[in-house]
């Protein structure tokens, strides 16, 4: 199993600087951040992400590639973002 970030799919050298620009630098920091409270970090930083950087992040935790979350799964993720930023 992956425990690099640069390792985990969907992620490349630009989310891992992000990342690491929050204070994630770990699979186990991510797992206890969750990819909900990551996006919301990384975009409340200043950076331009767009959704992909969630649905990307979200594969990554759960292995999968970000385009094979199914709509329902992406819509709740989604959601949870607008909570993030009440």
């Amino acid at each position: 199993m992956a425990t690099d970030l640069i390792e985990l799919k969907n992620l490349g050298k630009t989310s891992v600087q992000w990342l690491n620009a929050v204070g994630i630098r770990t699979l186990e920091q991510l797992h206890d951040v969750g990819s909900v409270a990551a996006y919301c970090k990384v975009r409340s930083r200043g950076f331009k992400v767009s959704k992909v950087l969630l649905y990307a992040l979200e594969g990554a935790l759960i292995g999968s590639h970000w385009n094979d979350l199914d709509s329902d799964h992406k819509a709740r993720l989604l959601r949870a973002v607008k909570e993030c930023a009440l």
